[in-house]
């Protein structure tokens, strides 16, 4: 095989819009927005807290990386893989309010990692701008990408309703649905990823009182096969990356890089860890505090981690798709040349992919087992 070049976008387009899309159709609604502020917490301050984070840890730590390559790393391994938990613990009894949480994060952590990422791609390739306009940047992202996501939303319901007696026409509407989204948000430089997730809670919201059940089973089967698929060919071209990457590193570099990608996912664990129960006990300070009783501000019982919850959450870090995705998209070519270092980053981010979905996959079941035994008890 030939070594494998795909261009950034390409790796985003393919990936992401699918993938984004069937995960926010299928996650309840009003229970993420009753958790919008845990969600929110995980998926945006956490995210730039570990980006941050990993960036100091692998400048200090790997010789050779720069404040921008550290923050690139930094951004890859920033977000999570809900889907790579949900799998390993499906049939485990996962309570609602953990599988909304994890689901509802890894919809809007990519959005928050994909800025980072850009925003140190453009200090890698030597291109001006300006750090503290980044806030401002990221509301607009949002801003935008929601409003684009709605408004096709609605021309997409009108054309369904239109074809609603081919079963044929909708569906293929259905499935490139996301990824014209994600286009028309990147075109107008807003976010893709918050425009499609917003496509996707639309879609919901109209199959739930629309679709019928025989679309709707077609359109399941449709999407199950799509991100099965697309969650195997991330892999594949990992594989063919593997070997391009051993022949140009040695075998002592290999081993010291995969120190480094232990410590690393070590620092993201406790970083993840520690965020987690900052908010367990934001939560539980909100709904004792008197001043906020009987307020549209109090907080509802039905929200509140428990320590079982939040051990299961902060166990379910795990990186995945995205991350791998992200990282064999590194561009080629930059303003100065290649990006430096560029195999050593893929490397450690399939090493760290590795060790979350083995080390703490097979940790998590028997973790949420206990958990369940103890909250029965």
């Amino acid at each position: 095989m030939p070594a494998m070049e795909i261009d950034s976008e390409i790796i985003f387009l393919l990936f992401l819009p699918p993938l984004l899309y069937d995960a926010s159709f299928k996650i309840p609604l009003q229970e993420f927005r009753a958790n919008l502020g845990t969600i929110s917490s995980l998926a945006i301050t956490l995210v730039f807290v570990t980006t941050a984070g990993l960036a100091t840890i692998a400048y200090y730590l790997i010789p050779a990386m720069t404040w921008p390559l550290a923050f690139v790393l930094g951004a890859i391994l920033a977000p999570t893989d809900a889907v790579a938990a949900l799998g390993i613990t499906k049939g485990l009894k996962l309570s609602s309010l953990t599988t909304t949480i994890l689901e509802g994060e890894s919809l809007i952590n990519d959005a928050s990692a994909l800025v980072a990422y850009r925003f140190a791609i453009l200090s890698v390739t030597g291109t001006a701008f300006v750090w503290w306009n980044a806030p401002l940047t990221f509301v607009i992202l949002l801003a935008g990408g929601f409003a684009i996501g709605f408004m096709i939303a609605k021309m997409l319901g009108i054309l369904l309703r239109t074809f609603r007696d081919n079963a044929v026409a909708v569906l293929s509407l259905l499935v490139l649905a996301p990824f014209v989204t994600y286009l028309v948000a990147e075109r107008f430089h807003t976010s893709g990823v918050i425009a499609v997730v917003t496509l996707g809670f639309s879609m919901s919201r109209l199959s739930a009182f629309k679709f019928p059940e025989a679309l709707k089973a077609q359109s399941d089967a449709v999407w199950e096969m799509i991100t099965f698929m697309l969650n195997g060919l991330i892999f594949i071209l990992i594989g063919l990356e593997v070997p391009v990457i051993v022949e140009e590193l040695s075998g002592s570099q290999l081993l010291i890089y995969a120190a480094y990608a232990f410590v690393l996912t070590f620092a993201a664990l406790v970083i993840r860890t520690w965020n987690v129960f900052l908010n367990r006990n934001r939560l539980h300070r909100a709904f004792h505090h008197p001043k906020l009783k009987n307020t549209p501000r109090a907080i509802p019982e039905s929200i509140l981690l428990s320590l079982q919850d939040s051990l299961i959450i902060s166990w379910s870090g795990m990186r995945g798709i995205i991350s791998l995705a992200i990282a064999i998209g590194l561009p080629h070519v930059t303003g100065k040349g290649g990006v430096p270092m560029k195999n050593v980053i893929i490397y450690i981010t399939i090493v760290v992919v590795l060790i979350t979905i083995i080390g703490q996959g097979l940790l998590l079941p028997g973790i949420v087992r206990r958990s369940v035994r103890e909250e029965a008890a």
